[in-house]
């Protein structure tokens, strides 16, 4: 008898030699005072605050060369083919190798665990969640499977050509995943990431709207991993450290540029980013639809501009009992309970400030890591950052 295993472990992680990682005290972007929008957050300020949510990360850092993992987020703890939820896909930017998104964007359901990994893991990882899918419980007949995964590219501190993510790294990964605090930073499929400038990684964050406009939770997991301009409550935080695209380039008096060494900001803007949101909400795929766009926004909020190689994907799902869509049902109909168009500016608004909030926890949580062929991306510098904050009057301090 296969079931899911819930595991008290949030995250799993190999380790074969030692890590060249700068240990530093990180802290969340609310514990050091940025408060970002103007909603409460929810118990944990994670994605699992949606009650039944639940996320697994396991991560492979070994040698001096393998950085990365793979994140697991699932809707609920039971069988999710069986009991599919309603979901939607927003791309942002066709620059990626997401799986299983047509699916969800034709029949708006999602039957499987979202997995998170690396670009060329992407397709080991999609067969894992299958074997997965089809080993569980009542899934014996099953002869077709949506596996639901996403990817960014961190190939710049992982060697991305070796591919080692397995499918026990990914069954390890779902079947770890529990409800409660999310850890964050390089972790799971954030270990190699970096963006705006800065090592970052996974991140997570969650709103709750008010009782008399329903009092729903909206959480947001993201896996970071895009360049730009790096902004944080209005504050030019990549333009004041000198670390922000195009700052590398120095202009001639012929208004040429050239290329100056003397900026950190060594690697290429183009990149990724994954959004994952949830809610409690009940509502199905158009409306999950326009609440994933609206958590898009948030890349121009944080700097980002989805540059012309940047994969930006947001997929929404909700967990609400009145919109499931169980496959074992009789009847030829389901009967939806779900909110009016009218209700949903107050959820527009908790997916942009919640995805904002992930974001700044993806950047501010992660360490400095040292990787492939020694490169070495450094974390967002904390007392600057704050100095920084504090001249804009960005921060509570």
């Amino acid at each position: 008898m296969k079931h899911i295993i819930l595991f008290t472990l949030a995250a799993l992680i190999v380790t074969t030699f030692p890590l060249s990682v700068e240990a530093q005290d990180r802290q969340r972007a609310r514990d050091l005072g940025i408060e970002t929008g103007i909603l409460p957050t929810g118990t944990w300020n994670a994605i699992t605050d949606v009650e039944g949510v639940l996320v697994g990360h396991k991560t492979r850092i070994e040698g001096d060369d393998i950085r990365t993992g793979v994140t697991a987020i699932l809707p609920h703890s039971e069988n999710l083919f069986r009991d599919r939820v309603p979901a939607a896909v927003y791309v942002g930017n066709g620059f990626g190798k997401a799986l299983g998104f047509t699916q969800v964007q034709e029949l708006g359901e999602l039957e499987t665990p979202i997995a998170l990994t690396n670009t060329l893991s992407i397709f080991d990882a999609a067969s894992a969640v299958s074997d997965f899918v089809i080993g569980l419980d009542g899934n014996e007949n099953v002869r077709s499977v949506n596996p639901v995964v996403g990817e960014t590219n961190d190939g710049w501190l992982n060697n991305i050509r070796q591919k080692v993510i397995s499918q026990q790294d990914v069954f390890d990964a779902i079947q770890s995943a529990i409800t409660g605090p999310v850890d964050e930073g390089n972790i799971g499929a954030g270990t190699g990431t970096r963006a705006l400038g800065f090592k970052s990684g996974i991140g997570t964050s969650s709103r709750i709207i008010p009782e008399n406009q329903g009092g729903y939770t909206v959480g947001v997991l993201v896996q970071s991993n895009f360049g730009g301009i790096l902004t944080v409550n209005g504050a030019p935080i990549g333009v004041e450290l000198g670390n922000h695209y195009l700052s590398g380039l120095t202009e001639l008096p012929n208004n040429e540029l050239y290329a100056s060494d003397q900026n950190n900001y060594d690697y290429d803007v183009d990149g990724s980013v994954m959004i994952v949101v949830a809610t409690d909400a009940p509502i199905t795929s158009r409306n999950l639809e326009r609440l994933a766009k609206r958590a898009f926004m948030s890349i121009a909020r944080v700097g980002g501009f989805a540059s012309n190689g940047s994969g930006d994907y947001v997929i929404a799902f909700s967990t609400h009992t009145d919109v499931r869509m169980p496959i074992d049902d009789s009847g030829s109909k389901f009967v939806n309970v779900e909110l009016k168009n009218s209700e949903m500016t107050p959820l527009f608004l908790a997916a942009v400030e919640a995805t904002e909030e992930a974001i700044l926890n993806s950047l501010f949580m992660a360490e400095t890591m040292t990787g492939e062929n020694g490169r070495t991306m450094e974390a967002i510098p904390i007392e600057e950052t704050i100095e920084i904050l504090k001249r804009y009057n960005a921060v509570n301090q």
